[in-house]
């Protein structure tokens, strides 16, 4: 688990990320802090997710949304509408 919160902490760099137990199922709730020490964003995410590769970066590509949206980056209804456009093209490829 150390590992995977040194990783994420570079991945998510200049913030500071922890990691900590939250459930009985395994859950870990991941906490980003700003460089003051405030916190930005609090997931939960499987433990699973964190040991596959392709799902760790999945959770830092939405740990990653999650930081634009909070500081106004980004906001959800753009999300939306980034959706809306690739679900359209991939069904007109179909």
């Amino acid at each position: 688990m150390e590992s995977i919160s040194l990783l994420l902490g570079e991945a998510l760099s200049p913030y500071q990320v922890t990691l900590t137990a939250s459930g009985v199922h395994g859950e870990c709730l991941v906490t980003v802090k700003n460089p003051t020490g405030a916190i930005v964003v609090e997931r939960e995410v499987d433990r699973a997710q964190l040991s596959d590769k392709r799902a760790l970066v999945d959770v830092v590509d939405c740990l990653h949304r999650d930081l634009k949206i909070a500081e106004g980056r980004l906001e959800p209804s753009v999300i939306a509408a980034l959706r809306n456009a690739a679900q359209t093209r991939i069904t007109a490829q179909a």
